[in-house]
């Protein structure tokens, strides 16, 4: 097994080894070139095992598949009939192994050859669209000796942005809704092109993205 995580790896060591060497380097302060005469190997692979923070495993590089040699074929196929069937694929390349096998890189593959979602997807950038909505914290104004009231917050916050405004309303009439809204716009009216304001149903002032 090769410890090489820095690419200057010469030997191969085990994982007793490695900690031998790490040990030797950090409890006793022995020098790479010493702790390599001592445990046997080249300094370049001392110096490996020092680097590297987890013992050495052998990796075995994974072997390829009989179904390599089809892939062409099964790319012609897919990109004349994207939706054609596994079992049809099959008969046409001459698989005679296992169905499964061929299936799992039929379906790695189709997604390549498929034709695009033809559904409407709408994206924005950060900050591209707002919303506005009603937040109704607890009464927190006075308005007379003793009387506090709760007056309406208008919030607007920013799609994937770190972005809010808010404004306190006087009531929640609509003169005062429309005179809070444009506030809130006109102050941000350079940070969206577009905006979109509902009321319908209250609002979280955190904002994830």
């Amino acid at each position: 097994m090769n410890v090489d995580p820095l690419g200057q790896s010469e030997g191969v060591i085990n994982v007793d080894e490695w900690a031998e060497i790490r040990r030797l380097h950090r409890s006793e302060g022995m020098a790479i070139k010493a702790i390599a005469r001592r445990v046997g190997v080249a300094r370049n692979t001392v110096r490996a095992a020092l680097a590297a923070d987890v013992p050495p495993k052998y990796e075995r590089k994974p072997a390829g598949s009989r179904l390599d040699a089809y892939e062409a074929k099964i790319r012609v196929l897919l990109a004349a009939s994207p939706s054609m069937p596994a079992s049809v694929i099959g008969e046409r390349i001459g698989w005679q192994h296992s169905a499964s096998v061929l299936r799992a890189r039929v379906a790695v593959l189709r997604p390549l050859f498929a034709p695009s979602d033809p559904a409407d997807r709408t994206e924005y950038r950060p900050g591209e669209i707002v919303q506005c909505d009603l937040w109704f914290p607890a009464r927190i104004v006075p308005v007379g000796a003793g009387v506090m009231a709760a007056p309406p917050v208008l919030t607007m916050v920013a799609a994937w942005s770190g972005f809010i405004m808010a404004v306190l309303l006087p009531s929640r009439t609509t003169g005062d809704l429309l005179a809070g809204m444009w506030q809130l716009l006109a102050a941000a009216w350079a940070r969206s092109r577009r905006r979109w304001c509902g009321t319908t149903r209250p609002a979280s002032v955190s904002v994830t993205g």
